[in-house]
C-alpha cells in the first residue's frame, strides 16, 4: 500500500490533469472517479490518525486527573457563550 504523502499527491496530479481541460470525457469519468475513491481513503485515514492523537492528548498525566474530552476545550467554550448571548 502507498503512503498517505504518495496518496495525496496522486490525487493532486488527478485534480491537476482534470483542471486542464483536456481530458476526454470518459477519461475524466474515470479519473474523478479514482480521485473520489482515493479522497475517501486518505479521509479514512485523517479520521485513524486524529483519533490517535486525541487520544495521547487527553492521556492522565497523573493518578486521578481526569482527560479533556475535546482537542480543542477552549474553542467549544467560545461556542458555547456564543449561544447564550
Amino acid at each position: 500500500m502507498k503512503s498517505f504523502e504518495e496518496r495525496l499527491e496522486q490525487l493532486e496530479e488527478i485534480a491537476s490533469r482534470m483542471r486542464s481541460g483536456e481530458l476526454p470525457l470518459d477519461d475524466a469519468v474515470k479519473e474523478f472517479e479514482a480521485g473520489i475513491n482515493l479522497a475517501r481513503g486518505l479521509e479514512k485515514d485523517l479520521a485513524k490518525i486524529e483519533k490517535r492523537v486525541e487520544i495521547l492528548v487527553n492521556k492522565p498525566g497523573s493518578e486521578g486527573e481526569k482527560p479533556v474530552l475535546e482537542l480543542f476545550p477552549e474553542l467549544d467554550e467560545l461556542s458555547h457563550g456564543a449561544e447564550e448571548t
